[in-house]
């Protein structure tokens, strides 16, 4: 490995060493090779420590945190500790498939702006289904934040951005840090207010790259956050969304949390607070009625049984940055997505 790689990859963990060697293992298979990991320990963990020093690359680099400080915090860690230009960013519990970088670096050098996000598919595999997300590209034209957002199907959404495909410069992953204390929707919050800088676009590789371990049987944190706290980051972030993308969100991804609390004074605040401030769809009114209505449970089993149809399992092909997208639906345009002006997971709820 040379003294600046061309690659830095940051990996936080804790307390599940079999899941993160994985991981770590995904990248160093990479067909690009010169690169750097910085798996950042959250914490005092022996376990993870000892289970790393036994893969024996001398690519790997282990920072220890003295405590706690969660998942935003390791990765803020790990960013400013990466010595290349370009950082991607992997979860313990997710992994690569080998030309993941490749393809991402590529379309990096011939992205339109100076800070492209290049984004890529993934594979997302639970104990029920598997199928390619997103179902679809950003359009041409079309706003990011209401391709992230804004549905076109009753139990699922179509756009989707998660942090085990981002790539970004380092550069910008420092300037616009993650929020430390932010519990979900970590990576939507993060892309957002990259967005909103003026030279900074995102980019999706068609085909998918990584796989999504998900519904596995161990503790998520991120599954346990009061619905309050994240209709709290929603308003702050009001100002980065256009009124679909606020009104989508309030209405499918903070219902879905409130939900389970049948709470008809939370059921009010939000359907008062999406079409105050936001502009609802046909399909926001249906997603807010059945995510109220149906248990959680039945939701996630009708999800899955609507997307795993003929094909929606199948590696889309790759694509030319000026080509048609291969898709799950009708072919989307590809290529760097020209942001709008005025327009700037686990983000889970987004696509599913």
């Amino acid at each position: 490995m040379s003294s600046t790689p061309d690659v830095s990859v940051v990996i936080p963990t804790r307390g599940r060493p079999d899941l993160v060697t994985r991981a770590v293992r995904s990248v160093l298979a990479q067909t690009v090779t010169d690169l750097e990991v910085v798996v950042v320990v959250d914490g005092p963990d022996d376990a993870t420590r000892d289970a790393l020093a036994g893969l024996g690359d001398d690519r790997l680099r282990v920072i220890v945190l003295p405590e706690s400080g969660g998942a935003p915090n390791a990765r803020n860690v790990g960013v400013g500790a990466a010595r290349a230009g370009w950082t991607a960013l992997l979860d313990d519990d997710d992994e690569w498939l080998p030309t993941k970088l490749a393809v991402q670096l590529e379309l990096a050098e011939g992205a339109r702006v100076a800070m492209p996000i290049v984004a890529c598919r993934l594979l997302n595999r639970t104990p029920r289904a598997e199928f390619v997300m997103p179902r679809r590209l950003p359009a041409v034209g079309e706003p990011l934040t209401e391709y992230l957002t804004v549905r076109r199907g009753l139990f699922h959404g179509d756009g989707f951005i998660q942090t085990s495909t981002i790539l970004a410069p380092t550069e910008l992953l420092r300037r616009v840090p993650f929020t430390v204390g932010l519990r979900r929707l970590q990576e939507l919050d993060w892309t957002f207010r990259a967005l909103s800088h003026a030279d900074v676009d995102l980019v999706y590789a068609a085909e998918p790259l990584v796989i999504w371990h998900q519904d596995e049987d161990r503790p998520r944190i991120t599954f346990d956050t009061v619905w309050e706290e994240q209709f709290e980051w929603l308003q702050r972030s009001r100002p980065l969304l256009t009124r679909r993308a606020y009104a989508a969100l309030t209405m499918s991804v903070i219902s879905s949390m409130a939900a389970p609390t049948r709470s008809a004074s939370a059921f009010r605040t939000l359907l008062r607070e999406a079409r105050r401030h936001g502009q609802p769809g046909i399909f926001d009114y249906l997603a807010f009625g059945q995510i109220w209505l149906i248990p959680p449970q039945l939701r996630r089993t009708l999800r899955d049984r609507i997307l795993r149809r003929p094909g929606a399992s199948r590696a889309a092909a790759p694509a030319s940055r000026s080509g048609p997208a291969a898709s799950t639906d009708a072919p989307q345009p590809v290529g760097p997505t020209r942001r709008v002006s005025g327009d700037s997971g686990r983000p889970s709820e987004i696509g599913a």
